[in-house]
């Protein structure tokens, strides 16, 4: 299930195309696998994910961010206290 890409560094976030990437782990056998994510919208992925996850122009179009937009977007809302016991 390894991806065609295999451990080769990202040169784009799938998700919103840019250009910081970083490696935020890598497999405990030495390279299986690459967890990479983007600072800029906070996705993240591992190099043996299929296609659609890993690459800009295969990343399915309704899930894609443009960085321009992130500063648009709702908040998530806050999680309510928590209920006391009864």
């Amino acid at each position: 299930m390894t991806s065609p890409a295999g451990n080769l560094a990202p040169t784009a976030c799938p998700r919103c195309r840019s250009g910081e990437i970083r490696v935020l782990g890598k497999s405990p056998v030495a390279a299986v696998w690459t967890i990479f994510g983007c600072p800029t919208c906070f996705y993240a992925w591992r190099s043996s994910e299929p296609e659609e996850n890993v690459s800009p122009d295969k990343y399915p179009a309704p899930f894609r961010l443009r960085p321009d937009d992130l500063a648009d977007l709702k908040t998530i809302p806050a999680v309510p206290p928590r209920r006391s016991a009864k």
